[in-house]
């Protein structure tokens, strides 16, 4: 695709425009720089290249580690206005500032020059900005015709302001005048020679109301006048006030880093002997510090205060030597659900995590939130069904199977704007509920049962139930459900997952729908592996977009602009052929974590869900013990504990029964076993029984009354 100059609409290749930032009165540039996204940071020969998030903004080019240190820690800034831009091969491009050169690296080529683009038209601004700045930095000169304008605004407005003290001298002289002629009148009330002094009156007031005319028709232009010149004194003054804000933080973030940097160096001076040298110029200073505790300012208590750092790492998966067949032999065509399996076939999360994490492409959902058309937004809410599968392309392990009546909260209001709370309301048929609740415009829950089968040399795994996404501003509600997921090469060959079949989602507000085909993997298919194909029609069925792209790497859209009849197809039907624009990129899968292999190939989400975290609920995932003692590394007393808790709850399904026969010998009603944060009724759209998010988990979390919960683990 050609590159276009100056600000691109639309928020393609990883790079999302923002607002333009104000600009000086009376310079008027082609297009201001606002913009963010991914790239590639080369740090030093010992990390490589690194994932930044990066800021263009006022002609500053800012990078953090994550889009959370936006609010706290700057990793560093390149002023653009005295930078050189080059261009380098593959995706490559070079900024040198002030003697140092910063590498970077894009995804695509597209998006290499977009950033490229991008940058130049920010430098062009800056270096305009630049030259209308005065040498001593306190306050831009005016241009000529600027100048001029605003001393004939100041004559108009003196000359107004001359108009309303005449108008204000000769109100008080006629309105003196005016009170005189009404005393002498109430003196001569009981004489009938009043005429001449009642004519008096009348001419004294009428002067009085034409010169109090005058002062209103004054004040008006006075009005007029500064009405029409106040919007340019406010973005003056709004300028004034960023560059001062962007001045401040810029301040604060380096008072910051000092004193993280003071900080490390107290505890460990050693290290850091010799850093800088003239053998070090590449190396990241900022960058080496990302694994120190970061500081933001508590304005109410007026003190530094730690904040969460989330983890990037778990211990290494250990190599466990296992005879899968000696287990498996014996289950198949049996419900997996029901055999007990050790954590060697595991990773250490629970299912309830694994449904939490199809949230890592959230930003779809924000972007979508945004959207004016129902038709667009149905193309990122198809990018959001893809990318919950893109994670698993290397899982082959199974999550853990969770105890009745075990949840799971993520809170993530401060990066990402949501909190969701899971729970698991049945155990044979396993199944969960799950709520989403986002401060950025959408609310989304679902109801999942998952069915597996093992069929000798696959498991299949195929999610029943719908998945249900509202809007809030548009109340526009989206349906839709899962494909089946198969783990292939049990028993012979290295494990591989594939996922097949179709996805219909139904926007029941406007009827639009999108029907999306995973296609099955195929050796003799000369079709791309993982391959995603879909098309957005409106409630008449006519087609508006073509999705295209792969599970586990990228989702695109392309706008239909003509449609035709090509030749037969397979049974005798006729083909659609469409015309369509430029695809466009709605979703790129984020690079695994380094070391990924080794931890599970957990994304950099995934790494973060069974992290310890204080405040939850008892029956919280994250609390299991034998999840835990797996992610330790300890699986043979994580092997103990997980026959433990599943003979408990053999236990407790026992007493249960034992109580609903007694309930029946008795006559009694049997209510069955009921959900903690649940309520069960009937979806008023698809006519289903589902479970809705009654409230109630976050208050309690609030007050840290935990009393209800049962103890499970």
């Amino acid at each position: 695709p050609s590159v276009r100059t100056g600000c691109f609409k639309g928020a393609s290749e990883g790079i999302t425009p923002s607002l333009p930032s104000p600009t000086l009165p009376g310079l008027h540039l082609p297009c201001l720089d606002a913009h963010k996204g991914w790239l590639f940071k080369w740090t030093n020969y010992l990390k490589g290249y690194q994932r930044r998030w990066f800021v263009l903004s006022n002609g500053l080019l800012s990078y953090y580690r994550t889009q959370a240190e936006m609010a706290h820690t700057c990793r560093g800034t390149i002023p653009l206005a005295t930078a050189h831009i080059g261009v380098g091969d593959a995706c490559h491009l070079v900024l040198t500032s002030g003697g140092r050169s910063y590498h970077l690296k894009a995804t695509s080529e597209a998006e290499c020059q977009r950033w490229v683009s991008a940058l130049q038209q920010a430098k062009a601004n800056a270096t305009v900005l630049m030259h209308h700045s005065d040498d001593s930095g306190d306050e831009a000169p005016i241009p000529h015709e600027e100048r001029a304008l605003t001393q004939g605004v100041l004559k108009t407005l003196a000359s107004k302001l001359d108009d309303l003290s005449t108008c204000n001298e000769l109100i008080g002289k006629h309105g003196a005048a005016l009170q005189r002629s009404l005393s002498e009148l109430e003196e001569l009330r009981a004489s009938n020679d009043n005429t001449d002094k009642v004519k008096a009156v009348n001419e004294r007031a009428t002067l009085f109301r034409i010169t109090s005319n005058a002062m209103l028709n004054a004040c008006r232009d006075f009005l007029d006048v500064a009405e029409s010149h106040s919007r340019r004194w406010q973005k003056a003054l709004h300028y004034e006030r960023e560059q001062r804000h962007h001045l401040e933080e810029t301040i604060e973030q380096l008072a910051k880093q000092h004193n993280s940097l003071e900080r490390a160096w107290r505890e460990n001076p050693s290290s850091y002997d010799g850093d800088v040298s003239d053998d070090n110029e590449e190396a990241e200073f900022f960058d080496a510090m990302e694994d120190s505790t970061a500081f933001i300012t508590d304005t109410s208590t007026n003190h530094m205060q730690l904040r969460r750092t989330r983890r990037t790492r778990i211990p290494d998966k250990p190599n466990y030597s296992l005879n899968l067949w000696s287990i498996m032999k014996n289950c198949i065509g049996k419900d997996l659900s029901r055999i007990p399996m050790p954590v060697n076939f595991n990773e250490p999360l629970s299912m309830l995590q694994r449904l939490t994490e199809d949230l890592e492409y959230s930003e779809l959902l924000d972007r979508a939130a945004r959207c004016d058309s129902s038709l667009e937004q149905m193309c990122l809410v198809a990018a959001f069904s893809v990318s919950s599968y893109s994670t698993t392309v290397h899982r082959t392990a199974k999550p853990f199977n969770p105890l009745l009546g075990e949840t799971y909260e993520l809170d993530r209001l401060e990066e990402y704007g949501y909190r969701s709370i899971s729970e698991q309301i049945s155990h044979h048929p396993p199944a969960a509920a799950h709520h989403v609740t986002s401060q950025r415009g959408w609310t989304l829950w679902q109801h999942i049962t998952i069915d597996s089968k093992f069929r000798g040399k696959y498991i299949s795994v195929m999610p029943l139930g719908n998945i249900h996404l509202q809007f809030h501003s548009s109340g526009n509600h989206y349906v839709w459900s899962k494909v089946t997921s198969t783990v292939h090469n049990i028993i012979v060959g290295k494990l591989w997952i594939d996922q097949s079949g179709d996805i219909d989602i139904v926007n029941t507000t406007t009827k639009d729908t999108c029907r999306l085909k995973f296609s099955p993997y195929s050796y003799f298919s000369r079709e791309v592996p993982r391959k995603v194909t879909g098309v957005v029609e409106d409630r008449e069925g006519t087609a508006h977009y073509i999705l295209s792209g792969t599970w586990d790497d990228k989702m695109e859209s392309a706008k239909i602009v003509e449609s035709s009849q090509g030749g037969g197809g397979s049974e005798g039907k006729q083909k659609t052929v469409y015309q369509t624009l430029q695809p466009k990129l709605l979703w790129k899968k984020y690079p695994l974590p380094e070391n990924a292999e080794n931890m599970h190939f957990f994304s950099s989400l995934a790494l973060t869900l069974n992290e310890p975290e204080e405040g939850v609920a008892p029956t919280d995932s994250r609390l299991r013990p034998d999840q835990r003692l797996m992610e330790e590394g300890l699986w043979d007393e994580a092997n103990i504990q997980k026959q433990r808790l599943e003979e408990r709850q053999r236990q407790e399904r026992k007493k249960r029964e034992a109580q609903a026969n007694q309930a029946l010998e008795d006559g009694q009603d049997i209510e069955g076993y009921q959900p903690l944060w649940f309520d069960r009724k009937t979806d008023e759209n698809t006519g289903d029984a589902t479970y809705f998010y009654k409230g109630g988990y976050w208050e309690a979390k609030e007050r840290q009354n935990w009393s209800q919960c049962p103890r499970i683990f």
